[in-house]
């Protein structure tokens, strides 16, 4: 089962990623002003994961990737991919996983691993 992992970014922002079930990162959400507004579109995305549509692009660099659209709007932006095969299997993880998956949040803690 994959996980939703909220974060913040340097500008003050957050954005979630959706890992794999081994921990990789398979997409990253648009950015949000709010924690609250990450967590409710994070929700949103688990009850209506059939509204998702993914559209696979290929990049110059000949490495392929996905734009997730919901309702039609921009979501998230894939990893790269170094094949279309792959691209297709983080896809399918989304799909099978995403409405199951737990959220974590580690955008209140800087340093989640002490020394």
């Amino acid at each position: 089962m994959g996980a939703f992992v909220i974060s913040k970014r340097f500008d003050n922002q957050y954005k979630f990623v959706f890992t794999s079930r081994k921990g990789k990162v398979i997409f990253t959400s648009m950015k949000y002003e709010l924690k609250f507004e990450s967590e409710e579109a994070i929700e949103y995305f688990k009850s209506n994961i059939s509204l998702a549509t993914f559209e696979k692009y290929r990049s110059a660099g000949g490495k392929y990737f996905f734009k997730l659209l919901l309702d039609g709007a921009p979501f998230a932006l894939s990893r790269k991919y170094t094949t279309e095969l792959r691209v297709q299997k983080g896809i399918d993880e989304i799909v099978k996983y995403a409405s199951i998956s737990e959220i974590l949040d580690f955008s209140d803690n800087d340093l989640i691993f002490l020394d």
